[in-house]
């Protein structure tokens, strides 16, 4: 969930949801059960992980930087799960 700091709208956070259930989606179909190990593995802070699974939001190039770690192209990552 987006945190207290900033506001959101219905739509806003929606795509947050959506962002958080791809990212966590091709973490599991990468192998990595658990979060926290991927988060290590990868040179990402382990609680700002999680919270971007859950819907916090993170900045453009976080996100370059972690479907660098699970080896997926920003176009690929995007054909699937954003077409509503």
């Amino acid at each position: 969930m987006p945190n207290g700091k900033e506001k959101f709208t219905r739509e806003e956070v929606a795509l947050l949801k959506k962002l958080a259930k791809r990212i966590k989606n091709l973490r599991v179909s990468k192998g990595y059960s658990n979060y926290e190990h991927f988060a290590n593995e990868s040179g990402l802070s382990r609680t700002q992980y999680g919270k971007y699974e859950v819907g916090d939001n993170l900045k453009f190039l976080t996100l370059v930087k972690v479907l660098k770690a699970l080896d997926i192209p920003l176009s690929e990552f995007f054909s699937e799960g954003f077409n509503d």
